[in-house]
């Protein structure tokens, strides 16, 4: 017996388990914590969910009309249903917004919709009209823990949830194209402030520094081109083809993009049937249309052996006697200095060679007159006893559109407009209309405008917009019209030659006017879309 005692007195069979009883405790404290934070989170993403839906169902409610609030609580309280399965309290599965008579007594109800005019909640709304965002505050939920009380915690406690939401307007259908306020002053640090658009004005709009005045650049779109890490051909595509692939740009905040690729200028002169070394095919992806306007008028030329159309791959050049004014002033009307053919021409101030002190903005007057004698050989008198003496050159391009061939004499009989091609020396033929083979885009009966752009308006000093800067504030979406083709026009100018009259890294366009926001129809060039976005 002494033996047996001994064994077990040596014995260390069972030895951890005094350790593992006390550790069991802490084990399954740990474990019911896990379990019970699961449910904690998952209420938690529950009610966050449900209020960003709610906050969105009412923010579709927001325009401006009569019981827009009204139609917004409606749209949280009674047409969106969100559930919190995670809940346990005794409160059902429904998350509310405030009161409700179905929720039993001791549940919170103090969940609110409140209503405010800007979206950084300065101001709360006062009317229907100036409702613009809403904020959204869910119920307060409590998930009571089913582990957790072994050490003395028994519920998350009341957990809330708050979203905020507004409806965002965008453009679509529009080339991503942004330029500087003209208007903007050195050091203006107003992100808002207005541009004074006069309709007839010429622009003359150039690349470089990106947050000069006048100067343009590019906007996000959000382009996927896996050739090109810069994106270029798909920045190309969109600014060339008929409907430009991409994102719609927001109307209150824009993304400026990176980098200017002045190459991808020569896509803007396809709407003028001017294509890069005569290459047939659309520059950019491949898939797109890039038409051409159906009125191409423009003051270049190509080679024609039949004088109906440009020959297979023919390059657009400059003619003989171009139009180079030798000062800001109209020619002469004895059509001593008139050119052999004759586009839409330039502001007077920005016909001559540029230099440092030539303003960004033109004053709208142009050589009119110098246009119906080179185009249709009219005086003053008889082209003002058509049209108005102060017509812009969109008014004249929508004009020439409507009568494409105008009868101008009577013996023998002479014809003159976009429609009849005028033939100059040596093969070399201007034309109004398409003539490499494109059919022409007619806008008195497509939606589309390819000599139309709308582009945003950035005050670039104010928000130092240099590369990429998201949310940009626009300070106004601006339609314009494109005068000419990017080209590099040289002549004598001052006693000396090749003078640089235009660059190839330009635009030249006319103010229009502000752009129609309320244009939402489908059918229209500008397409206006209203979609509910979260804010926080």
């Amino acid at each position: 017996m002494s033996a047996r005692r001994n064994s077990l007195i040596r014995s260390t069979s069972g030895a951890v388990a005094p350790t593992v009883a006390l550790s069991l405790f802490a084990l399954i404290a740990a474990g019911g914590i896990a379990f019970d934070y699961a449910r904690m989170a998952g209420l938690d993403t529950e009610l966050q969910n449900a209020a960003d839906q709610a906050a969105l169902a009412a923010a579709t409610q927001l325009d401006g009309e009569d019981d827009a609030r009204t139609r917004a609580t409606n749209a949280v309280k009674n047409l969106i249903q969100n559930n919190a399965r995670f809940a346990n309290d005794g409160c059902g599965v429904a998350v509310g917004v405030g009161t409700s008579t179905s929720l039993p007594a001791g549940c919170d109800t103090a969940g609110t919709l409140r209503f405010y005019q800007d979206r950084e909640k300065t101001a709360l709304a006062t009317s229907d009209a100036d409702a613009k965002f809403v904020e959204v505050e869910v119920n307060k939920r409590t998930a009571n823990f089913a582990l957790t009380p072994i050490v003395q915690v028994f519920s998350s406690g009341g957990i809330k949830a708050l979203a905020f939401a507004g409806v965002g307007q965008a453009i679509c259908k529009q080339p991503p194209v942004m330029i500087c306020n003209p208007d903007e002053p050195i050091g203006n640090e107003n992100e808002h402030l207005p541009f004074n658009a006069v309709a007839g004005q010429g622009m003359r709009l150039v690349t470089g520094d990106a947050s000069a005045p006048g100067n343009f650049g590019w906007l996000e779109s959000n382009i996927v081109d896996d050739k090109d890490v810069n994106g270029s051909p798909a920045l190309f595509a969109a600014l060339s083809y008929d409907t430009p692939p991409g994102e719609c740009q927001p109307i209150d905040g824009v993304t400026t993009k990176t980098g200017m690729v002045a190459a991808a200028l020569s896509s803007f002169n396809t709407r003028f049937d001017v294509f890069a070394n005569g290459n047939p095919t659309c520059p950019g992806k491949p898939g797109g249309t890039c038409s051409p306007s159906i009125n191409t008028r423009k003051d270049l030329v190509c080679k024609s052996s039949g004088g109906a159309s440009c020959n297979a791959n023919a390059n657009w050049t400059e003619s003989s006697k171009p139009y180079r004014p030798q000062s800001a002033n109209f020619l002469p009307t004895d059509k001593s200095e008139d050119p052999d053919i004759m586009g839409y021409p330039r502001d007077l101030v920005h016909a001559v060679p540029s230099s440092s002190t030539t303003p960004i903005m033109g004053d709208g007057s142009w050589d009119r007159d110098a246009y119906f004698r080179v185009n249709y050989n009219w005086t003053h008198a008889q082209w003002t006893a058509a049209l108005s003496d102060s017509i812009t050159r969109y008014e004249l391009y929508k004009w020439e559109i409507a009568h494409q061939s105008v009868q101008v004499s009577t013996t023998p009989p002479d014809y003159k407009g976009i429609n009849i091609p005028q033939s100059l020396s040596g093969n070399d033929t201007a034309f109004g209309k398409p003539a490499t083979g494109r059919s022409g885009i007619d806008p008195t009966i497509s939606p589309i405008d390819r000599r139309k752009l709308s582009v945003a308006v950035l005050n670039c000093e104010a928000l130092e917009a240099k590369g990429k800067t998201k949310n940009v504030p626009v300070a106004m979406w601006l339609d314009i019209f494109l005068v000419e083709p990017s080209f590099v026009r040289k002549g004598s100018f001052g006693g000396k030659k090749n003078e640089i009259f235009t660059e190839d890294k330009e635009i030249y366009a006319e103010v229009i006017s502000a752009t129609n926001v309320s244009a939402s129809s489908s059918g229209s060039q500008v397409v206006l879309r209203s979609v509910p976005y979260l804010i926080e």
